[in-house]
């Protein structure tokens, strides 16, 4: 009976050895810096579901603010332990840093590339009664009035500094030609001012723009990127259109890939890589990416890095041509 009772006070009084203690995962925080819904914050996801296995437990963070900037600027000031990554984008590492007076970090030199993750090319499209009473039907068409009528044509974005407002931007100097730019408060308005026949054309984004083409509703001319996407094989490129018109080489797109702070160390690195990558690569990614119309930009850190880089060197130039600014 003693025996018994020193046994049962022992266990009571917590005594006895404790129960080894299993270490937990630490939990990786994926930066959304933009608002929850968009086809940025979709992948983000559902790339965060696809590497649980590989890499434990990945939490998305949506932190939206001055264009993605103070997201961005969340991971460039975190600790770099591979454990706060952030999904950064074609305006937060090429755009930005030329259109923002003031900026929270230096976009060459305080993250560390880990993966492209997808691109979506934007699409030059027309207001189609617009573009048949004008005889517009083609990229040199399109040139071709034009110039002959400055000022006469305007086109729509979503916004000062966003890629369509870029593109135009870089398609008029390009070709030498003068177009009225109408900025709205997003890619929406924006369309809807295409649609209702308020301007004449807008570069948009594919994904965005495709159901309204299909329906007719909008006249696709051509794709922006330097080549022709599968989503739309048949549309041609504005490089191809334009060749001898001043546009060989046109190339704007919108993109996102992976980040982690500066110094993140090469084993931690190509860990995130190696993960991410291999979810690229799977089917059920490509198949979402492709409902979403964007194509899968698998890389490794040193290839997405040199893209970056002339990313950002091609828009200082386009920035700077803009002459747009934020303060």
């Amino acid at each position: 009976m003693q025996r018994r009772r020193l046994l049962i006070t022992t266990f009571a009084t917590g005594l006895l050895p404790a129960a080894p203690v299993r270490a937990q995962a630490k939990t990786i925080r994926l930066i959304v810096p933009y608002p929850p819904g968009g086809p940025l914050d979709i992948v983000a996801r559902a790339l965060a579901e696809k590497v649980q296995g590989s890499l434990g437990n990945v939490i998305v963070e949506n932190r939206p603010g001055a264009g993605g900037n103070l997201g961005a600027d969340l991971v460039a000031k975190a600790a770099p332990d591979g454990n706060t990554i952030v999904m950064g984008a074609v305006a937060t590492h090429a755009i930005n840093p030329w259109l923002y007076t003031k900026m929270p970090y230096d976009a060459a030199h305080d993250f560390t590339p880990i993966t492209g993750v997808a691109q979506v090319p934007n699409v030059l499209v027309m207001n189609p009664q617009t573009a048949a009473r004008l005889g517009i039907d083609s990229v040199a068409d399109l040139v071709a009035y034009a110039r002959k009528n400055p000022g006469q044509l305007n086109y729509g974005s979503g916004g000062i500094g966003s890629a369509g407002h870029l593109a135009g931007e870089m398609f008029k100097a390009r070709a030498g030609v003068f177009m009225v730019h109408i900025s709205y408060a997003g890619g929406n308005p924006a369309q809807l001012a295409l649609l209702s026949g308020q301007v004449d054309l807008n570069f948009d984004n594919l994904a965005a723009a495709s159901a309204n083409i299909k329906a007719g509703k909008l006249k696709a001319i051509a794709v922006t990127t330097v080549a022709r996407t599968s989503a739309m094989p048949e549309l041609p490129t504005i490089a191809e259109g334009g060749k001898a018109l001043g546009l060989a080489g046109f190339d704007i797109h919108t993109w996102f890939g992976l980040f982690g702070p500066a110094k993140l160390p090469p084993d931690v690195t190509q860990r995130l890589n190696k993960a991410f990558v291999a979810a690229l690569n799977s089917p059920e990614l490509r198949t979402r990416l492709a409902a979403l119309l964007a194509e899968p930009m698998p890389s490794t850190p040193t290839q997405f890095g040199d893209f970056v880089n002339s990313e950002l060197a091609k828009y200082q130039t386009v920035v700077k041509a803009s002459g747009a600014r934020v303060e």
